[in-house]
């Protein structure tokens, strides 16, 4: 993929900062980026514009005021804002100068000597694999009660083994499972939004959550929506699975996703692969690969205590 924008763009050192901003954008999209990160980059920049003057010419833009830009958000501007927030503009504003500069529309990059903030969030709670399997025995164990339930298990294994977040899994549909599919069964994770269909996927589906699904289907038959309850009330359901199983911590939609997304990364699984999974772009994966690498070395150092 190349960094050259367009050649109809016409961009010089002379050019305003607007109109550059919107050929950079684009290009992104040309260049196939998610709709979210350029969305996240045209308000960033547009905001950075608004300070400066949007008719201040690319090329006389200074290091100087993107540091006065920078103090003017935390100190200045009124509103708050976060350390996350501060570090993801100051990656967008170093992307758009770096691509200008690299192309040969700046000699010199104002952004380069700008310190980039790098803001973690902590590292999310997951499953140790015996309290996965734990977890599972639980749920499984709804399947040869009195009166059987699998709904318990179909929930539970199609989160650890697909990895999907409440909302997508909340709006999963009967047609988007297919149990035919040459490959082997899959699921076809949709949004509704056409804002969000970069994050549509496909995930393969295990022989034990199938068997489990053709119990659930013939115990409850949804019409459309497999789950068709509230978020809170599928929230109770995990809960209740995790008292069963003696679990200490508390069952959750997010710690199923990052239980699998880690037993994925484990098994060495391709990490394009692991990104797709998840529906999340490049930005973001290079985060949530360090938390991963970071919740994979204290497993390690767990297990050999």
């Amino acid at each position: 993929m190349t960094n050259q924008p367009a050649p109809d763009l016409h961009i010089t050192s002379q050019t305003p900062l607007t109109p550059t901003i919107q050929s950079w954008e684009i290009f992104l999209l040309d260049q196939g980026k998610s709709p979210y990160t350029v969305r996240a980059f045209m308000g960033d920049l547009q905001l950075f514009a608004g300070y400066l003057a949007p008719d201040k010419a690319i090329g006389a833009v200074t290091t100087r005021d993107i540091n006065n830009f920078l103090s003017w958000l935390q100190n200045g501007r009124g509103v708050p804002c976060s350390p996350k927030s501060l570090a993801r503009r100051i990656t967008s504003i170093k992307a758009f100068f770096r691509w200008l500069q690299q192309s040969g529309r700046i000699l010199a990059d104002p952004a380069e000597k700008v310190v980039q903030l790098s803001v973690i969030s902590p590292l999310p709670v997951v499953l140790t694999i015996e309290e996965q399997e734990k977890a599972l025995e639980a749920a499984n164990a709804y399947r040869t009660a009195k009166k059987p339930d699998a709904r318990p298990y179909t929930l539970l294994n199609l989160l650890l083994s697909t990895g999907v977040k409440k909302g997508e899994c909340l709006a999963i549909n009967t047609n988007h499972v297919d149990l035919e599919a040459p490959g082997g069964p899959v699921l076809f994770v949709r949004y509704a939004s056409p804002r969000n269909r970069y994050k549509e996927r496909k995930i393969n589906l295990t022989e034990e959550w199938v068997e489990a699904y053709l119990e659930y289907l013939e115990q409850y038959q949804p019409k459309d929506i497999i789950f068709p309850w509230s978020p809170r009330r599928l929230e109770y359901l995990l809960e209740d699975i995790g008292r069963a199983a003696g679990l200490e911590k508390h069952l959750s939609f997010d710690m199923a996703r990052w239980t699998c997304v880690l037993r994925d990364w484990q098994s060495d699984e391709d990490r394009e692969t692991i990104r797709q999974k998840m529906g999340i772009s490049k930005i973001q994966w290079r985060e949530i690969s360090m938390k991963l690498r970071q919740l994979a070395q204290q497993e390690e150092t767990s297990s050999t205590a």
